[in-house]
């Protein structure tokens, strides 16, 4: 993970984090404002899809529409994906799949995740983003297993089952986000 990030830009690392975020709310704010985001098919109006994409980033859990008669599927899995950067934190999202990819995490980045992660030290940073993963992964496993017991009867199984991982999700990352209607 050779990004130089710091190098190029020269900025600090907290700077750095925060215009991370800034790019993601903004990205999640385009992508919820085209028409194939919503279920009419319509655009949404940027600013009330940037506060969505600010409110799942930042695990807030505020609404302008409801969540399940306005966004299609599409733009609920953006704003699950968002919800998910938002509580992992994107600089452990980033570092993730750049493991997967099994690219190497040089010394700057382990500087960045150390203070993104909220770790006092910088060794070790790495096998602490592996635990987090970990953890996140069984967490949210066995709370979309519990769920998809009451929802695959009701709904149907892949629906039940998505119904059941957006929930899990949104309630690990204590997002506050719901697709069930009102």
């Amino acid at each position: 993970m050779n990004l130089n990030i710091r190098k190029r830009t020269k900025l600090r690392y907290e700077q750095i984090i925060v215009f991370g975020y800034l790019l993601i709310i903004l990205s999640g704010g385009f992508i919820l404002s085209l028409p194939f985001s919503s279920r009419s098919g319509e655009l949404t109006p940027f600013l009330n899809a940037l506060f969505t994409a600010t409110s799942a980033t930042c695990v807030t859990g505020l609404v302008v529409y409801d969540s399940y008669t306005h966004w299609a599927p599409f733009g609920q899995v953006i704003i699950l994906t968002l919800i998910q950067i938002g509580g992992l934190g994107f600089m452990t999202v980033i570092t993730l799949l750049f493991m997967f990819l099994k690219r190497n995490i040089g010394l700057h980045e382990r500087k960045l995740l150390m203070l993104s992660a909220g770790s006092p030290v910088i060794s070790g940073v790495v096998r602490l983003i592996r635990r987090i993963a970990f953890g996140t992964l069984i967490i949210e496993g066995v709370g979309t297993i519990i769920l998809a017991t009451q929802f695959c009867p009701q709904m149907g199984f892949l629906p039940g089952l998505y119904n059941a991982l957006f929930h899990a999700v949104s309630a690990f990352c204590n997002a506050g986000f719901d697709i069930m209607g009102q």
